[in-house]
């Protein structure tokens, strides 16, 4: 079972979340998600228990238990969601748009363009 572990404080280390959770049975794995960017926690994490009356078992016991100073929040993970693709990535923005710099080819940088077929780039005929 996978279990989700919030309100971490940034002092708090894997390793330390692996112990609290090993005190209530065989712990597969414990991680902190971290910043991209920064690399710093970003509190919250996530706990893998074999056993599913074990993992039930942590849960109860240790959500609202205090942990380096801050009160956790601990329950079962749920499915992460498909997020929907960014707004340049959708058909039609710009990245399958003939003559925009799209990733199709025949149409970026060959003389097929908008330009070229009102007289080239500058009043410069290019046949």
């Amino acid at each position: 079972m996978r279990i989700y572990v919030g309100n971490l404080s940034h002092d708090t280390s894997e390793q330390t979340l692996q112990q609290v959770f090993t005190a209530y049975g065989q712990v597969v794995s414990a991680t902190i998600i971290t910043d991209k960017f920064t690399g710093r926690p970003r509190g919250f994490g996530f706990v893998e228990m074999p056993d599913l009356a074990q993992a039930q078992a942590a849960i109860a016991e240790l959500n609202g238990k205090e942990l380096d100073g801050r009160a956790l929040t601990v329950n079962e993970a749920k499915a992460r969601e498909p997020r929907e693709r960014s707004f340049t990535q959708r058909p039609g923005y710009g990245n399958d748009r003939p003559g925009y710099g799209g990733r199709r080819p025949g149409y970026a940088g060959e003389r097929s363009g908008y330009a070229e077929r009102r007289g080239g780039y500058g009043g410069r005929r290019l046949y």
